[in-house]
């Protein structure tokens, strides 16, 4: 592995940052104590730390660089934009090349429903769009008491606070009296972890039709919409059977409900299609993107509006008082642009769908023979190990949980590779623009990180 020269005063940054700086989604006692690990440097699949060392980055940013790090097409662009118009608003009836260039490319790209988008900063902005955007379609439509809308347990749809109410992250939802007034919550189709004694194909279904009774429950007439990810992400990379997403479109088809399909993770390429909704066939109303959007190079998300909800919105509607400061950057999107661009000619889309997806998953699923590992699933370039004390046996989890996939994850940050933890497992999400080599790097440290996390295992009694 090479090492570059330490040239950053890693001890004074992490004091100033404990000083400092509040981090998202972080226990402070525990990050302060040990120092955060500064990232000062990046490029295609690799990120290199203060102390110089080389971590091959298999969570794309945070399931973003799908262009890998580094692309200086991306950098000059928006330098080009900011020496043009560094920065200004739509508001007041007031638009600018950059944010109309990209919507009519977003409506190139996206399915044929959608011709309009709404820009936001992020995919938590954009779902709090989605959660007003949904009500004002039905009040437009002399429907107000249309206002429920239904997710899933487990799902995640950003941390604002639409957001982490359409979520289902119970541990948010404890933080601040939430979800708000208005939020129904079913099953998510997480059959390793929730299937019992059912087979893939029935939980599917029985998942499915979890929606259908909730909206015969609450009643139809009070239900506004269904939001969901086409795979669940932050959630643990919940792969549905392959019966769930035929039944819900047949669900949602009989009842007049909105469908959003919060597209921030698997869009743009993730799935081996542009969208997650075209992989499995399914024809969402709305469609929050962000992320791969960008590849994370500048913040920008937006709400894809389909032309049944866009047209009443525009024809029906009066002002809509909703919207961001940032919204349509223009240096932000002149970087979507930049990105598009390089994932079209390029053929990364259809490289993940053909050639370095299946080349992965190869490698990917046959880390399902580990001793440690219960379920090795992957769809595109995003997946999940399912780490267990009994292979073979769903019923037996670890105590504590939560304790092994962390021991795992940081196994494999110190082996050199990035990977989440969620509850015990392990996720995965790398950069498009993976090599074979890199692949077989990624999976053979993924392997060391299991053995090291199962000797450690081992020495503890935790596993046979």
């Amino acid at each position: 592995m090479n090492v570059k020269s330490n040239i950053y005063p890693t001890k004074a940054l992490q004091e100033a940052d404990a000083a400092h700086h509040l981090h998202p989604f972080t226990e402070h006692r525990t990050l302060n104590a040990e120092g955060s690990r500064i990232i000062t440097h990046a490029e295609g699949v690799w990120l290199t730390d203060s102390e110089g060392k080389r971590i091959l980055d298999g969570m794309a940013g945070l399931w973003c660089t799908q262009i890998g790090h580094g692309r200086h097409e991306v950098a000059e662009a928006v330098y080009k934009q900011m020496q043009e118009l560094e920065y200004y608003n739509l508001f007041f009836k007031t638009s600018h090349p950059p944010a109309v260039a990209l919507a009519e490319k977003l409506a190139e790209l996206t399915p044929p429903q959608f011709n309009h988008v709404f820009f936001a900063g992020s995919g938590s902005e954009a779902n709090d769009t989605v959660f007003r955007m949904v009500r004002y379609y039905w009040d437009l439509m002399g429907r107000p008491e249309k206002k429920t809308i239904i997710g899933r347990w487990n799902g995640y749809h950003g941390s604002t606070l639409a957001g982490t109410s359409l979520g289902g992250m119970k541990g948010m939802h404890g933080q601040g009296d939430l979800p708000v007034p208005g939020v129904h919550h079913i099953a998510q189709p997480y059959w390793f972890g929730e299937g019992g004694d059912m087979d893939e194909d029935a939980f599917g279904l029985w998942a499915a039709n979890e929606l259908a009774r909730a909206i015969d429950e609450l009643g139809e007439d009070k239900v506004a919409a269904f939001i969901a990810e086409p795979i669940q992400g932050a959630g643990g990379v919940i792969i549905p059977p392959d019966t769930y997403w035929p039944a819900v479109k047949k669900i949602l088809d009989e009842r007049d409900i909105l469908f959003v399909a919060d597209e921030v993770i698997t869009g743009f390429g993730r799935t081996g299609e542009w969208f997650g909704s075209t992989y499995y066939g399914i024809e969402p109303d709305l469609m929050p993107i962000a992320k791969g959007l960008s590849s994370g190079y500048l913040p920008i998300g937006g709400v894809m509006v389909a032309d049944k909800v866009a047209d009443v919105v525009i024809n029906k509607g009066g002002e809509f008082y909703h919207g961001y400061t940032y919204s349509g950057h223009p240096a932000c999107c002149a970087a979507a642009l930049a990105n598009l661009a390089i994932l079209e000619e390029e053929k990364i889309v259809e490289r993940v769908k053909n050639d370095i997806g299946p080349y992965l998953q190869k490698r990917w699923k046959a880390l399902g023979e580990h001793p440690l590992v219960g379920d090795a699933r992957m769809v595109g370039m995003m997946g999940a190990l399912e780490l267990v004390p009994v292979k073979g046996d769903r019923t037996k989890t670890f105590a504590n949980e939560g304790s092994v996939g962390t021991m795992a994850r940081d196994y494999s940050f110190e082996n050199g590779l990035v990977m989440r933890a969620v509850r015990d497992s392990l996720i995965l999400s790398p950069p498009l623009v993976l090599s074979h080599e890199e692949a077989d790097e990624l999976a053979r440290i993924a392997e060391k990180t299991l053995d090291d996390t199962y000797a450690a295992l081992k020495r503890e009694g935790r596993v046979g």
